[in-house]
């Protein structure tokens, strides 16, 4: 309040004085002389106000807590000064209007700018601030102008508006109704505001002292020139006598034009009415409310070198001023200082002294303009400014100092402070409302945002109408992200101003409610990349039966995407459903079809998760780097061939052969073949081996919840084994010239390949001296049983044949051997005549292209599902070490769980792989390009022919 209620001579000002309240308010050129504190000066006839102003430390720094923010601080700014000679209180209101004010608040926005950019923006410059901020900062100051506004038209008498231009600012008709309608809307407040104050009853009920009556002050500046007469030979109609003078000077009629105009807009508002006491302010009907001052700095002038010309005038003694100089102080020494300045600001002289002698009226001062309507309030007569038939009267007031101060001290702590420390206070909760009363001011002032907002308002259900289009019932993120996209497209076509932003997040969060309120499909995808058909939903507990009525419904996944399949063996095929989990899709399914064909079979179990705890755990996902390519087979290469014998046993050893809390294993023959001489020679050793490092360290307190592959964490295994190891008979059970009899194979490509492995036998001498190598009665020599009829005439006792098959299937159960990579075996009789060498030695894809495409345009994949392997009766080991790549890097590499697995003799062999493979971050995907098909592949390596 110190700002409204002191000043270089309020300080002195005797408190029990009458005083007349005159605010000055409005805008200023981009001229150094033309601010509004050089009005007062004028009228005092001394210098008031500094020339130069320094900047608020209050101002800069914004609001307290607030940071600096721009958005924070008010520059609005009230400056007074009490003229005790004339009893006249001026309030001086400095703005956002103003020039000073205007470059400091674009200061502190490119200030912002660059603190929200950052040394590291990319443009290497501040950020441009975004368009609705902008417009959003601009308007709130507006607002905060119209508020040190109220707090002027509640404390003033007399009110004058400057203008830097000689044409009435259109806009002060929209600012003036708007806060007309703040003045009503927070007049309640105002009046608990001063309830106690020592003012008059009327004053306390109008919350002023009088309706305020408002002059206008416009500047030329240059704009208003005289014709010259035509001369002689210029004049069209040749009359060559002078015009009569008028009676009011060029000036005098440019006033009267303006008062009739401002009237007449106001009237037409309904800004000013008949009765005065219910208008913002009145003006006077017989006497002049507008004044234009003469002059001015002209267009161009440097300021500077008005300043320098001044200084040198001043500087300049002439003989008379050297004789005053000594005496010269107060009003004298201003009126010295103007000495040269008739171009400046607010200079108040008569500009028709020279045309009174013709007959015109002589133009008043600036002074005497404003002090007929301030000697009409120290008179107490007051403003009789309505018309009409039966015009009421106004109340007037006019307090002392004292009486004013408390009054306006009041006011300006709830309109222009607000504070509100205490919520509990009159003060806090009058603050409040008047803050919660801005609103009101939106519909006058931001007409920008009011535009806006109804232009947006139209776009929206243009924007919906666009995102509902084709649109499914149930649909996913993605689909909602693309109509949400196209949506906002259409409401870019449409929508403009500051609102576009507001309206842009409201159609966004529109188009999500509309589809998460009963359009929401499901995202879970099954492991052949396909998504769940049903809406949102959830998923049945253990021991729950799904409940499809209600909100959300219990159901479980569904694709609605079937494919055949046949079971671990191969010989039956069953429909299954599209899998959404692991088990699901490589445990569950052939377990059903386990109990129909595969179960009286052989198996090789592998290793599972034997729970320890009745709650075992997953492990957390703390994936391990994967290994570097050929890591896992260079390990392999390094191992002796007798597993267990040297290494295996003496680490056990090593570790103190505790055996208690690993239970017992099964023999080798079902248990994975570790000891390779227990298959090839059974009456040798039929004692158990002691089991490998891996197995020993396998955790019983954590399971692994995927599969097993070369970046999951080591001595983890799953609940149940995604592989499946099946033998289906013994070597003769296969016939080389009619291939597999199974169900599902296309014709010609139900053969196994032939693989011939050299096997060392003793040669004829060492026979003969042998007398040991009689064969026992009824047993045929074993050289003789393995020989292979080569060629015409020739019989070879060292080779061995075996027999591989790679078979892949189709979704439609339509089966087929490959011969190698890329390659559909295709035999037409009589048994393949190409060796299994090839494949074996090569990468084999994991999905190649069904030999059978249907009649759409997608493609229809294979994918490898079993290794066929005969072994013959024959003094060999053929080792089994699968290894599946099912994407490209960083892909990992998945195995069964024990990575070796040696394949007794004298058997035909089904290797079934996974139907799918999951890892612990997710699925790995079936390929959707043909040209990722190189990617997906099973390494080289798979089957290691070991002789004895």
């Amino acid at each position: 309040a110190a700002a409204a209620a002191a000043g270089p001579g309020a300080a002195a000002a005797a408190g029990d004085e009458e005083v007349c309240v005159v605010g000055i308010f409005g805008k200023t050129a981009l001229q150094l002389c033309s601010e509004k504190e050089a009005l007062v000066s004028t009228v005092c006839d001394r210098q008031v106000f500094p020339l130069f102003q320094q900047e608020d430390p209050e101002l800069a720094d914004g609001a307290p807590g607030q940071e600096g923010e721009p958005a924070a601080k008010d520059y609005n700014q009230l400056q007074a000064y009490y003229s005790q000679e004339s009893r006249v209180l001026y309030l001086v209101l400095t703005s956002i209007c103003d020039t000073p004010q205007l470059l400091r608040a674009c200061g502190d926005l490119a200030a912002a700018e660059s603190r929200e950019a950052g040394p590291g923006h990319p443009s290497g410059g501040p950020a441009p601030l975004p368009h609705a901020e902008a417009h959003e900062f601009w308007k709130h100051q507006e607002k905060l102008h119209c508020l040190s506004l109220l707090y002027l038209f509640s404390v003033c008498h007399i009110l004058l508006l400057v203008h830097p231009t000689c044409s009435f600012d259109i806009t002060y008709d929209r600012v003036f109704r708007a806060l007309d309608g703040l003045r009503q809307k927070v007049l309640p407040s105002l009046k608990a505001a001063i309830k106690d104050c020592p003012v008059g009853k009327e004053w306390k009920l109008n919350c002023r002292p009088c309706p305020p009556r408002l002059l206008f002050l416009f500047q030329l500046n240059g704009a208003l020139k005289v014709d010259p007469l035509p001369g002689r030979g210029q004049d069209p109609c040749g009359h060559l006598e002078k015009p009569p003078p008028k009676k009011h000077s060029p000036k005098r009629r440019l006033q009267h034009a303006l008062e009739d105009q401002i009237y007449r807009i106001f009237r037409k508002s309904r800004v000013l009415t008949n009765q005065s006491i219910n208008c913002l302010f009145t003006v006077p009907a017989n006497q002049a409310f507008v004044y234009i001052v003469a002059g001015g700095a002209q267009d161009g002038d440097d300021p500077v070198a008005v300043l320098l010309d001044q200084l040198r005038s001043n500087c300049t003694m002439r003989e008379t001023d050297s004789l005053l100089a000594p005496t010269l102080s107060g009003p004298r020494r201003y009126q010295m200082m103007r000495h040269g300045r008739q171009q400046l600001s607010f200079h108040a002289e008569s500009s028709s002294s020279s045309s009174s002698s013709s007959g015109q009226l002589v133009d008043c001062t600036l002074k005497e303009f404003l002090w007929q309507h301030v000697e009409l309030v120290l008179s107490k007569k007051g403003f009789d400014d309505s018309v009409g038939r039966n015009p009421q009267p106004s109340h007037f007031e006019l307090p002392t100092y004292q009486k004013w101060v408390a009054a306006a001290l009041k006011l300006y702590e709830v309109t222009i402070e607000g504070k509100d420390d205490d919520p509990t206070s009159l003060t806090g909760e009058l603050s409040s409302k008047i803050m919660g009363s801005i609103k009101v001011l939106e519909g006058y002032l931001d007409i920008d945002t009011k535009f806006s907002e109804n232009r947006c308002q139209k776009a929206l259900p243009m924007a919906h109408s666009a995102y509902q289009s084709n649109l499914p019932h149930n649909y996913t993120m993605t689909v909602h992200k693309n109509q949400l996209a196209q949506a906002l497209r259409v409401y870019s076509q449409h929508a403009r101003g500051p609102a576009f932003h507001k309206y842009a997040m409201q159609l966004n969060e529109d188009c999500y409610k509309f589809w998460s309120n009963g359009h929401q499909l499901c995202e879970e995808r099954s492991l052949t990349d396909q998504h769940c058909v049903h809406k949102f939903h959830l998923l049945p507990k253990a021991g729950e039966k799904p409940e499809a009525d209600r909100n959300p419904p219990v159901l479980y996944h569904n694709s609605r995407a079937r494919s055949t399949g046949a079971c671990n063996c191969g010989r039956k095929q069953a429909p299954r459903d599209d899998p959404f989990d692991i088990k699901a899709a490589n445990y569950d399914f052939y377990q059903l079809l386990e109990e129909k064909c595969c179960g009286k079979l052989e198996h090789i179990n592998f290793p599972i998760f034997q729970p320890s705890t009745p709650d075992p755990a997953p492990a957390r996902d703390e994936s391990s780097p994967a290994p570097p390519e050929g890591e896992i087979e260079k390990l392999k290469e390094k191992e002796p061939q007798t597993q267990g014998e040297s290494t295996g046993l003496s680490l056990a050893l090593s570790l103190g052969q505790s055996t208690g809390s690993l239970g017992t294993y099964p023999p080798d023959a079902q248990g994975g073949g570790d000891n390779a001489e227990s298959h090839g020679q059974s009456g040798d050793s039929k004692s158990e081996k002691r089991p490998s490092l891996v197995d020993r360290q396998a955790s019983t307190v954590e399971y692994l919840p995927g599969m097993l592959h070369s970046n999951c964490p080591k001595g983890l295994l799953p609940k149940f084994s995604s592989w499946s190891l099946v033998k289906l008979g013994p070597a003769k059970a296969y016939n080389f010239h009619t291939g597999l009899d199974q169900q599902g194979f296309i014709p010609g490509t139900n053969y196994l390949m032939p693989w011939d492995i050299v096997i060392r036998t003793r040669t004829e001498d060492e026979g003969d001296l042998d007398t040991n190598s009689w064969p026992a009665p009824n047993k045929a020599v074993p050289g003789k049983r393995s020989a292979v009829v080569m060629g015409r005439g020739r019989r070879r006792d060292d080779i061995a044949r075996a027999f591989v098959g790679f078979e892949y299937e189709d979704a439609r159960g339509r089966r087929f051997m490959c011969s190698g990579p890329d390659k559909v075996m295709k035999v037409m009789g009589g048994g393949p005549k190409e060796s299994a060498i090839k494949a074996l030695n090569s990468d084999m894809p994991l999905y190649i292209l069904s030999s059978t495409q249907g009649r759409g345009l997608k493609p229809h994949y294979a994918q490898f599902m079993r290794l066929f392997v005969v072994v013959p009766d024959a003094p060999l080991q053929i080792t089994l070490t699968p290894q599946v790549q099912p994407g490209p890097p960083p892909c990992p590499v998945f195995y069964p769980e024990k990575q070796e697995i040696t394949l007794p003799s004298d058997g035909l062999w089904v290797l079934r792989f996974p139907y799918a493979y999951v890892t612990e971050r997710g699925p790995c995907f079936p390929p959707k390009e043909s040209q990722q098909l190189m990617s997906y592949k099973v390494l080289r390596g798979i089957l290691k022919a070991i002789t004895q």
